[in-house]
């Protein structure tokens, strides 16, 4: 390889090294859309509870709270949207809300409501008095099964 062939190849690398660390700088220098306080607000309203360590960091908001079935979580949360991501799967409503479903469609007696694996399960007796096993959607409390 010619020595101008060579000194040109190493400005253009040198450019672009230089072009990607500008940019990378850009990156990390931009701040989030929405601020600590918003951040919290946005994590009550997704039925998050003891918001606490809220930091931003590596270009997303990140918090430690409790969820709605009680399960403590970390989160990663969009510097924009405000959208919750938790590190493991837990449910936005919790016990009391799953009796208050179960209640209005006319169920009484319910007992042994527990959160498992994205679904709450309840015992309860239904309109005619009989026992039934319920399973219920872990976000918006839907019935989904019942035995």
């Amino acid at each position: 390889m010619s020595v101008k062939k060579m000194a040109s190849l190493m400005i253009t690398t040198a450019l672009a090294m230089t072009l990607d660390y500008a940019g990378m700088a850009m990156a990390q220098e931009q701040p989030p859309a929405l601020t600590e306080s918003q951040i919290v607000a946005q994590l009550a309203q997704q039925g998050y509870t003891d918001v606490h360590d809220v930091d931003f960091k590596d270009g997303v908001w990140t918090a430690r709270a409790r969820s709605g079935d009680g399960s403590r979580v970390k989160l990663r949360v969009d510097p924009t949207t405000g959208v919750a991501y938790p590190n493991k799967q837990v449910s936005r409503i919790n016990e009391k809300d799953i009796r208050a479903i179960l209640s209005s469609q006319g169920y009484t007696h319910i007992h042994d409501v527990d959160y498992d694996h994205g679904v709450w399960t309840a015992k309860a007796r239904n309109n005619a008095g009989t026992r039934v096993s319920l399973q219920l959607d872990g976000d918006s409390g839907r019935i989904i099964g019942t035995n």
